[in-house]
């Protein structure tokens, strides 16, 4: 039994996106430079052959680490969660007990994370404390630059 990869929509339309560019026009691509490559003579001088190999497996190592979550996502509608608890998908507006200054994320699969656009892996040690809290709650979180408190302000599924 695999476990089940969550996501939202979003995200999982990226990941097909992805692997359909990685099939159809990275991989012939490479196998082109392959092709081309060969045609230089001997191979164990060729940088160009030793790049386009090594660009293949990258390549090949991607569509199955691709097509591995894929096969195991588990799509989550945000838009139709509702609640005060915070779960996968959420919005969530949080106040800094330092600064007081407000940030606000959406808790969303590793995969789509990016913090810098407010997306929080839901593995994230930040999003595993938020998980089942609600508005005036508090979290404590370890970061790498020591310790960090919020104040839950808001909670949303947009």
């Amino acid at each position: 039994m695999t476990d089940k990869v969550p996501m939202t929509k979003l995200g999982y339309e990226r990941l097909e996106e992805e692997l359909k560019t990685l099939k159809s026009v990275e991989r012939p691509a490479v196998i082109k430079a392959i092709a081309e490559a060969r045609e230089h003579g001997d191979l164990s001088e060729n940088a160009e052959y030793t790049a386009a190999r090594e660009k293949q497996s990258f390549i090949e190592g991607r569509i199955q680490e691709l097509e591995d979550k894929i096969s195991r996502a588990e799509i989550i509608d945000v838009s139709a969660l509702s609640g005060k608890d915070i779960k996968f998908g959420a919005t969530v507006t949080l106040i800094d007990d330092d600064t007081e200054e407000k940030v606000t994320y959406q808790i969303v699969g590793e995969d789509e994370s990016d913090i810098k656009a407010g997306l929080l892996s839901i593995s994230s040690p930040l999003a595993r404390a938020l998980i089942n809290k609600t508005v005036g709650d508090t979290v404590e979180v370890v970061t790498p630059k020591g310790g960090k408190g919020y104040e839950v302000a808001k909670v949303a599924y947009l």
